[in-house]
């Protein structure tokens, strides 16, 4: 790739929030919010309204999962038998070579195996609780297709049950939860709840009380480091604070306060390991104004004394570097840790990071936009009276701080789905005290992202249903035209020293955060 350099810095400001109401009103303020004049929040419904995306809720996003689960149910590789348990789960949809367009799969132990079965359940969750917002072509009915992605939900989440025994991971959360939760909550399954229960005891085996932390790898072994001993060495990453919503939400179902005390601590102990302080940036009107920071992927806290050790990265471009999908898991596991405990402590970190993300979207080199004559009619990126529009400055690059190749810049479109979710939740915290200003400008932040990412990622190869049979079928929009994922550009894994080194490519995790979004807005009343 061509040094960074080579692109010349954007002067944009991330001041694009749209302009308060011209009405105040004192309200109590966490660690310095912006002063500036709030906004009612009756006032939301229509912000959000004049950025509406469409695509989130379109027939392709349904088929496409659907067409996927059904087809993999006759595959031995991926079943046991047709009625029985999947032994491997959707992970990539690369975007060139011999398997262009189709999905990869991984072995269930991989810690993305969650994702795929809770985007069925997120998209039957749409069916049931919000089936206006959902709309087949003639001949398919919603009953069908709700009674069918019932069928899928159910048969992909069998093996997530014997999963909540695993102590070998910290994943357990993003294995377990967004399937099994759903489940719960839509149908009142007792398995669910039991397997929740059980993986919530199973992450609590993690908990070092000496360092304040759960432990997530229990071993680095990578071509310039290696870790192995756990006596002297807990490793922590970044992610995990998105699987301590397993602990609030096992401790609220069974009373047992100490999961959600392993849970806050844990939280408190990455403000001081993994975020770092970020100065002399010049925060927009109407933006946060207290304590930016970035984050770091890994750190090694010694277990005697709790001391940080170091930090590394193992995903990222280097150690120093601000890894767009770390940055992003701050951004929703600080939120939703606040929303379980009310602590500022947490809020000021979900604004803190949230702010530095979009500090660096506005301010990443001028080659991440690009002019499209596919004009869609939406005003984020352009007026309605233009042909052409300019997208991708909101689509966050894979590593902020890694070299650019101006002619084709190397985004990871999952970490800003992820962080964008994390500032609807942001919104919904900021609301409840009183902040609507504050809460106002990440909710424009999180649709701005999500529209430029479907404007940019979106795959043009659409999947619909067709009506006619005694089976519901799935066809591509255009004959022989298929990608599997609902989005392209994401980016798993592009270290330098990562085992496996994969990029440019769709990704089970930004399809299901995608879907998480826009079930948000959903509940949210926001679209």
């Amino acid at each position: 790739m061509n040094d960074l350099t080579s692109c010349t810095p954007s002067t944009s400001s991330s001041s694009d929030a749209l302009s308060p109401m011209p009405k105040k009103r004192k309200t109590e303020s966490i660690t310095s919010i912006s002063d500036s004049e709030d906004t009612p929040a009756s006032s939301f419904k229509c912000s959000v309204a004049r950025y509406l995306i469409p695509e989130l809720f379109e027939e392709n996003v349904i088929a496409k999962i659907f067409r996927t689960a059904s087809a993999s149910l006759h595959d031995p590789n991926v079943f046991t038998t047709p009625g029985g348990v999947p032994i491997a789960y959707p992970e990539t949809v690369p975007q060139d070579g011999p398997t262009a367009g189709r999905y990869e799969f991984r072995d269930p132990e991989f810690w993305t195996c969650g994702f795929f079965p809770g985007s069925l359940y997120g998209l039957l969750e749409r069916c049931i609780k919000h089936p206006r917002q959902v709309s087949f072509g003639p001949g398919v009915e919603l009953s069908r297709v709700r009674g069918e992605l019932r069928s899928l939900s159910k048969a992909w989440s069998k093996s997530l049950h014997s999963m909540a025994f695993r102590t070998d991971t910290h994943d357990i959360g993003f294995i377990v939860m967004p399937a099994l939760k759903r489940d719960w909550e839509l149908f009142g399954n007792e398995q669910s709840m039991r397997s929740i229960t059980q993986a919530v005891r199973s992450l609590a085996t993690r908990y070092v009380s000496t360092a304040g932390a759960i432990r997530s790898w229990d071993i680095l072994v990578k071509k310039e480091i290696t870790v192995t001993d756990q006596t002297q060495n807990v490793l922590v990453i970044i992610d995990s604070l998105c699987n301590l919503d397993l602990l609030f939400y096992a401790a609220a179902h069974t009373g047992d306060a100490s999961l959600a005390a392993i849970a806050e601590t844990h939280a408190r102990t990455l403000l001081q390991t993994h975020l770092r302080e970020e100065n002399g940036i010049t925060v927009p009107k109407g933006g946060y104004k207290g304590q930016l920071y970035s984050t770091c992927h890994v750190a090694n806290i010694d277990p005697v004394d709790g001391n940080l050790k170091w930090r590394w990265t193992a995903q990222g471009y280097n150690n120093d570097s601000a890894w767009a999908r770390g940055q992003a898991w701050a951004i929703l596991g600080y939120a939703q840790t606040y929303m379980w405990t009310k602590e500022n402590v947490f809020l000021d970190a979900a604004c803190g990071t949230a702010e530095y993300f979009l500090h660096r979207l506005a301010t990443a080199p001028s080659c991440v936009e690009t002019t499209t004559d596919d004009f869609s009619g939406h005003p984020v990126n352009g007026s309605h009276g233009d042909r052409k529009r300019t997208i991708g400055r909101h689509v966050p690059l894979w590593d902020f701080d890694a070299p650019v190749d101006p002619s084709s810049p190397l985004r990871d479109s999952s970490a800003g789905v992820i962080a964008a979710n994390g500032m609807v939740v942001l919104f919904q915290a900021l609301i409840s005290i009183g902040q609507d200003d504050l809460a106002r400008r990440f909710l424009d932040a999180a649709v701005k992202i999500v529209r430029d990412t479907i404007d940019l990622c979106l795959a043009t190869e659409k999947a619909e249903f067709v009506g006619e049979g005694a089976k519901l079928q799935v066809e591509d929009g255009m004959p022989g035209s298929t990608f599997e994922s609902i989005l392209k550009n994401g980016t798993a894994n592009n270290n330098q020293h990562a085992r496996r080194r994969y990029s440019n490519h769709g990704l089970v995790y930004g399809d299901y955060y995608l879907i998480e979004f826009g079930n948000r807005l959903l509940e949210l009343g926001l679209a």
